[in-house]
């Protein structure tokens, strides 16, 4: 694992946004962000912590066949991002066998091909946006589903007002297969500003600012709300909403970066405790 040479608290906290889950408790364990010794350190976390969405995607029951991919920018080439290997299921993504590439899609280490779909969409939203480090994409059921509707999702719960104004519906080049690089330019505009994109026909994809703990997180979540509102939408009923102010209240405190990376932590320490080879 990674050398973390110190273990510290996120701005985040001490700006006071997240007080209602730290509030007064130094002296308690509670996760903390790490620091690093080198590049190389900060690189062997980004990968660990990449391998570790991977192996989260494949418990959730994510993959779809070949389908499906996660990226990490690198911490010292920003023009290079990391990712999971072409054709290996979620479940065998390990430190060893993760690829790097570049923005045209040339792997600059590792064994493996590179998905181009992962490359096109990947890449035009890595390199307009350079402010985002990670993103994830995967073929899920609930997500894929609920693309179909071309329309965002409802505030009906907490768990959905995290996705409130953050997140887009992408219509253009609907049930197009998405190796083209106009397609990919399409959803690297709609990234400007929002966490999620619920892209027509296709499936679900998220970004961070902040970590692909977080990213990760974030897809677990849009996945398990599409999968909600569509449970309320087959009652006929008509779900009272969140209404529009505690909607955004309830994004800014539940529905940061820094809130994702947190939930992450959960299964993460679940992973460590039970997934031995990902390190391999």
């Amino acid at each position: 694992m990674a050398d973390v040479i110190e273990q510290k608290p996120p701005s985040i906290v001490k700006e006071g946004k997240v007080s209602i889950y730290q509030p007064e408790q130094e002296g308690l364990i509670f996760p903390e962000m790490p620091e690093f010794a080198s590049a190389a350190a900060h690189r062997q976390h980004l990968k660990e912590r990449l391998v570790g969405a991977c192996r989260a995607f494949a418990l959730q029951g994510f993959d779809y066949g070949f389908a499906g991919h996660l990226t990490v920018r690198d911490p010292e080439d920003p023009g290079l991002y990391w990712t999971n290997p072409m054709a290996i299921h979620f479940a065998q993504v390990k430190v060893s066998n993760l690829i790097c590439a570049d923005h045209k899609g040339n792997v600059v280490e590792g064994k493996h091909a590179i998905n181009r779909a992962g490359f096109v969409l990947h890449a035009a939203v890595h390199e307009l946006h350079q402010d985002i480090v990670a993103m994830c994409h995967a073929h899920t059921v609930h997500g894929t589903a609920f693309a179909s509707l071309g329309k965002p999702l409802q505030p009906i719960s907490q768990d959905a007002a995290a996705f409130f104004e953050d997140h887009v519906v992408i219509g253009d080049e609907a049930g197009k297969v998405a190796v083209e690089v106009k397609g990919g330019n399409k959803v690297a505009h709609a990234f400007k500003g929002v966490k999620a994109a619920i892209h027509q026909n296709h499936g679900l994809l998220t970004a961070s600012r902040h970590s692909i703990d977080s990213a990760a997180f974030w897809f677990i979540a849009l996945e398990r709300c599409c999968q909600q509102q569509l449970m309320i939408e087959a009652t006929d009923a008509t779900p009272r909403l969140v209404p529009e102010d505690r909607a955004r209240y309830s994004r800014e405190h539940v529905g940061s970066d820094y809130i994702g990376w947190l939930h992450f932590q959960t299964i993460w320490n679940d992973l460590l405790a039970t997934q031995h080879d990902m390190f391999d």
